[in-house]
C-alpha cells in the first residue's frame, strides 16, 4: 500500500486525457499510445516512459495496460488508479504464476486467461490490499505462513478503501460496472504455504521466493534466477518508497535490501509493483545506501503530515513516521 487516506487528500488533481481506446485482441503490438494530458497532473505521466518502452499487448480490457516486461512475462497495469498497481503474469511450459492480483476494482482473471490457457497460481509480493484485490477469483494462492498474512485474508470493509475509489483517485473516472459506494476489498483463501527459499517449477522456467519482510512481515520478492530477473513487491519501485505503516519495521527492511542488492551483479531487470514495469537493478544500492544514511544522519524532512515525513536523500525518496524511524515496534496483532 503506497498511499494513505491523509496522503490522497493532499493530492491535486484537474482532468486528464481519455484513456486509450478498448483492447480486442491478445497480440503483441506496438507500444499503446495515449493523448497528452495536462503536465500539472500525474496523469499527464502516463503510460510512464519505462512503461511505453515495452511492447503493448491488446486484450479486451480497457482498465488493465498490458505489456511485455520480459520474455513470457506479462505486466498488468492498473495506470488509471492512483497506486498503479502493477501485477505480473509469470508465464512457464507447464504453469503460470500471478505475481499479485491488483486493486480488485475490475476483475482480473478475464485478462489473465486471455493471455494464457495454463492453470494459475497466485503468490502476492505481500498481503496489503492493492496487491490481493483479486485473490478471491483464483483456486490456488500460496502465502507465507504468518499471523499478518492471515488477518489481511479476511478482505477489507469499505469505509477502508472509500478514498481509493473516490473521484480524485483516477485519471478517467471509476471503471464502468464499479460501484464505489461499497466497493471492499474481498475475502480470499490460501491453499498452501510458501517460504523463503521455495521453489515454483512453472515448466522451463523456476521462479524463487525471497523472503523480504521490512515493508510489512510477509514481504518477498520473486527470483527469476535464469532470466535475471526480480520481482521486487513493494520493497522498491521507481517513486517515493513508503515506509510508513504500523508493520513496517524498518531494521527488516534494511536486512531484506541488503539481501537482494547481493543479487543485483546477476540481475538483468527490476519489475516493481507499482509505477514502471522495468528498471535497472543498480537502483536496489541507490536505494540501501540512501535508507541506511537516512537512518544514520540527520535530515530535515521534505515534508510533514500528521507524523508522516518525506525524505530525500541522494535522489531517493522515502515516506516514512517517526515511529518507525524510531523502530517501536508495530502492534503484535500485524506481526
Amino acid at each position: 500500500m503506497r498511499r494513505t487516506v491523509r496522503a490522497l487528500a493532499m493530492l491535486t488533481l484537474v482532468a486528464c486525457s481519455s484513456r486509450e481506446a478498448a483492447r480486442q485482441s491478445a497480440t503483441v503490438t506496438d507500444t499503446a499510445k495515449v493523448s497528452a494530458a495536462p503536465v500539472s497532473t500525474w496523469c499527464a505521466q502516463l503510460p510512464r516512459a519505462a512503461n511505453a518502452a515495452l511492447p503493448s499487448v491488446r486484450t479486451a480490457s480497457d482498465w488493465f495496460r498490458v505489456y511485455q516486461a520480459a520474455p513470457g512475462v506479462f505486466a498488468l497495469v492498473e495506470a488509471d488508479q492512483y497506486q498503479e498497481a502493477i501485477s505480473y503474469l509469470i508465464v512457464g511450459t507447464k504453469k503460470a504464476l500471478m505475481f499479485d492480483t491488483g486493486i480488485g476494482v475490475v476483475p482480473i482473471r478475464p485478462v489473465v486467461e486471455a493471455l494464457t490457457t495454463l492453470p494459475v497460481t497466485v503468490v502476492n509480493s505481500h498481503s496489503h490490499y492493492d496487491h490481493v484485490g483479486g485473490n478471491h477469483e483464483f483456486d490456488r494462492v500460496l502465502t507465507m505462513n504468518t499471523p499478518f498474512t492471515r488477518t489481511k485474508m479476511a478482505g477489507r470493509p469499505h469505509e477502508g478503501l472509500a478514498s481509493e475509489v473516490g473521484p480524485e483517485s483516477f485519471c478517467h473516472g471509476a471503471p464502468k460496472g464499479l460501484d464505489t459506494a461499497s466497493f471492499r476489498s474481498m475475502a480470499w483463501k490460501s491453499s498452501g504455504t510458501i517460504r523463503d527459499g521455495s521453489r515454483i517449477d512453472l515448466g522451463g522456467r523456476v521462479v524463487e521466493i525471497v523472503g523480504a519482510p521490512g515493508h510489512t512481515p510477509d514481504g518477498i520478492a520473486l527470483l527469476d534466477r535464469a532470466n535475471g530477473l526480480l520481482f521486487t513487491g513493494d520493497n522498491f519501485y521507481d517513486s517515493t518508497i513508503w515506509l510508513y505503516s504500523q508493520e513496517t519495521n524498518l531494521d527488516d527492511y534494511v536486512a531484506s535490501m541488503t539481501k537482494l542488492v547481493a543479487l543485483a551483479p546477476q540481475l538483468k531487470q527490476l519489475l516493481p509493483a507499482h509505477n514502471t514495469a522495468s528498471v535497472s537493478p543498480d537502483r536496489l544500492g541507490a536505494v540501501l545506501g540512501a535508507i541506511m544514511k537516512l537512518r544514520n544522519g540527520t535530515y530535515t524532512p521534505r515534508s510533514e503530515s500528521r507524523g508522516e515525513l518525506t525524505y530525500d536523500v541522494d535522489g531517493v525518496s522515502f515516506l516514512t513516521s517517526r515511529a518507525a524511524l524510531g523502530n517501536t515496534p508495530a502492534d503484535s496483532a500485524r506481526r
